[in-house]
């Protein structure tokens, strides 16, 4: 076994490598950029090194850096994680090269899987289904849009070497054939380095199943249950579970025998997944193989309870699989949700900036965290903006939904939007629980999951108004000094002679909308008129906690009180309330606001050019940010006058990017 590991990656899977390998007693060492400075992986590991700049092509890209600071580390292994250079071929053969073994598998079965298309031609070889589609080398834009017309609509294109949904588009009619080839391509190629893509039939509304596969260097392979990832937006997996409901014990295992002939087809060694769609009749179809450790590996975790990567690192030292395939047992049900730095309300746009407040919920052998940050971290628009990865396990599938529900609710984030209420909704939704579901299952109830108003923001405002006014009044005692404490000046209870103490309050709540209170204090209780009703609240505000008694029902409520404003952590989500000061102007969006880049990031193309007219809704330029695209659209008729920023040029959140003149 080896006796120190380096890890080649950053986040909450470089965390998760190192615990593992801590409980083995292998010494480790981490790698980081600009960005990562401070990150929890570099805490906790044995020792780390320094990469380069902030971008990945400048830091957890640079290959051969990382090997030459394994060999000055004396690390015998390289363990990649997931992205990166994870799934990189040349990457594994500089690791064979050098003598370093790397924690996955050969760089010849990286290849094989490596470009969809080839992947697809053995998976045909090998007698697996397919679904019909161009896997070809030929790219010209002739041959792409032709194909695409044979293979008829709806038609998904793909990058043939992406994943996590990049470099994907989905095409209704002729029309958008050539757009979409020409954003998949930028997407791919700024994603992996490679624009080659490849085209098959869009299924409406498959389950997206696939099998945990492992195998060693000894000739033996097994599979380890599989899981359902049909939950997704945009392509990349939001909620993952394992094992996958509704399936028959003969179906189960028929997936589980085809995904291990694919690995044996390629002399595969090591974790992999193949990936399927399942159709409604009970046909199945391979997607592709990924040749490393999945983002869900957990819930496989979860329900056989092994450890997989303690089971890489057997496998890379040249041990055995600890387990037969008749000695596998799956047990229970497991539930695993991506926490998001993002605004489902605006399009899942990616956040970045310091998680100001961050309680986790209590980890147990039900409920486990995977988390790359800590409280006052910054997330980095240079990465995927994931926060953590929650996991629950429960003997079954309802009981597991409930200890999911639970978790969710007492998870608090506050600095940056986040996408907890959206995963809450999903695990509510009678259609998930029930497990009638496929992969447009967003799509189809994303206005239930995603958007409209919250029963309790009227609650959450009389909290917020009660904790603006006890956070006054703590300050006012601070302030105050250590006087007396039974001088009238240090009392709270806001005597007037002959009349009662009035307080003005004006909070301006998520939806950028500004609310105004007149309060009246009777000792220590205040009135709040609402509506047609009035309100009367007291409370008391113990460490992070509000204890509050509204119309004579009490209740504790989580919060958060910063620069930027009170969070308050209610069992439908979280509400955040910023406090006027002074005048404040109604707030709206204007023409030239849609012009504005809607978050950091990258330039990629100008779609029109300087002096072209251009019509309301028409794309102009496209950014990229957290390897996304996006589109900045004309919010008018006009003609463009100028624009700010060449492609390739970096921008940040609010930035004017063009000039568009409005048509007389």
């Amino acid at each position: 076994m080896f006796t120190k590991l380096l890890i080649a990656n950053r986040g909450e899977i470089a965390c998760r490598i190192i615990r593992t390998a801590r409980d083995m007693g292998i010494k480790t060492v981490a790698v980081y950029s600009d960005a990562d400075r401070d990150a929890r992986h570099v805490a906790m590991a044995d020792e780390s090194f320094y990469l380069g700049e902030s971008a990945p092509a400048q830091s957890y890209l640079r290959g051969e850096l990382i090997v030459d600071i394994a060999l000055k580390a004396g690390a015998q292994a390289i363990h990649p994680g997931y992205g990166f250079l994870s799934e990189n071929a040349d990457f594994a053969r500089l690791c064979e090269a050098k003598g370093i073994a790397f924690v996955g598998p050969g760089s010849d079965a990286i290849d094989a899987m490596g470009s969809k298309s080839a992947a697809k031609l053995i998976m045909e070889k090998a007698g697996v289904p397919l679904v019909p589609g161009y896997h070809g080398d030929d790219q010209s834009n002739a041959t792409l849009v032709a194909q695409a017309k044979a293979i008829g609509f709806p038609l998904l294109i793909k990058a043939a070497y992406g994943g996590g949904g990049k470099g994907m588009r989905i095409v209704e009619s002729e029309a958008e054939i050539q757009a979409n080839i020409d954003s998949a391509r930028r997407e791919a190629a700024s994603s992996f380095g490679n624009d080659k893509l490849l085209m098959e039939r869009y299924l409406r509304q498959p389950r997206h199943v696939e099998v945990q596969v492992f195998a060693d260097t000894q000739g033996n392979a097994i599979y380890l249950s599989d899981r359902d990832c049909s939950i997704q937006r945009r392509h990349q997996k939001v909620v993952e579970e394992a094992p996958a409901p509704g399936l028959s014990d003969a179906l189960r295992k028929q997936m589980g025998e085809a995904a291990v002939a694919a690995a044996k087809a390629i002399d595969y060694v090591g974790a992999g997944t193949v990936e399927f769609l399942l159709d409604k009749d009970g046909s199945f179809y391979f997607m592709e193989m990924n040749t490393r450790l999945q983002v869900e590996h957990p819930v496989t975790e979860m329900v056989t309870g092994q450890d997989l990567v303690k089971w890489q690192l057997i496998v890379a030292s040249g041990g055995a699989l600890p387990l037969h395939q008749s000695e596998v047992q799956i047990v229970g049900h497991s539930f695993e949700v991506r926490i998001y730095a993002e605004d489902p309300n605006n399009e899942f746009l990616p956040a970045s900036g310091k998680l100001t407040f961050l309680r986790e919920p209590e980890h147990s052998r039900h409920v486990r965290i995977d988390s790359g940050v800590r409280e006052n971290d910054v997330i980095s628009n240079f990465y995927d903006p994931m926060i953590a990865k929650l996991i629950v396990w429960d003997e079954n599938r309802s009981r597991a939904l409930s200890r999911l529900l639970g978790a969710l609710e007492s998870y608090r984030i506050s600095g940056l939007k986040h996408n907890i209420e959206f995963l809450s909704n999903i695990a509510e939704h009678p259609a998930f629980a029930s497990a009638d579901f496929s992969t447009d299952f967003i799509g189809r109830y994303g206005e239930a999951l995603i958007g409209g108003s919250r029963d309790d923001s009227d609650t959450a405002f009389s909290l917020a108004v009660l904790l603006q006014l006890l956070l006054r009044a703590s300050r006012q005692v601070v302030q105050q000094g250590n006087q007396d404490p039974y001088s009238p000046w240090a009392s709270l209870g806001g005597f007037r002679l002959n009349s009662l103490r009035s307080h003005s309050v004006s909070l301006i709540d998520d939806e950028h909308q500004t609310r105004h209170a007149l309060v009246t204090q009777d000792g220590d209780s205040f009135r709040l008129p609402l509506g047609e009703s009035e309100l009367v609240l007291s409370g008391s505000l113990s460490g992070d906690q509000l204890l509050a008694e509204v119309n004579g029902h009490r209740s504790k409520v989580g919060f958060n009180a910063d620069a930027d404003g009170l969070t308050l952590f209610l069992p439908s989500g979280s509400y955040h309330f910023r406090e006027v000061q002074g005048q404040v102007l109604e707030e709206s969006a204007s023409s030239e606001d849609k012009l504005k880049a809607p978050m950091n990031g990258t330039v990629v193309a100008h779609l029109v050019a300087v002096g072209d007219k251009v019509s309301a809704g028409q794309g102009l330029l496209v950014m990229e940010a957290m390897k996304m695209e996006y589109t900045i659209e004309a919010p008018f008729d006009g003609v463009v006058s100028e624009f700010f920023f060449a492609p390739g040029e970096l921008v940040s959140d609010g930035s004017l990017l063009l000039s568009l003149t409005e048509e007389a």
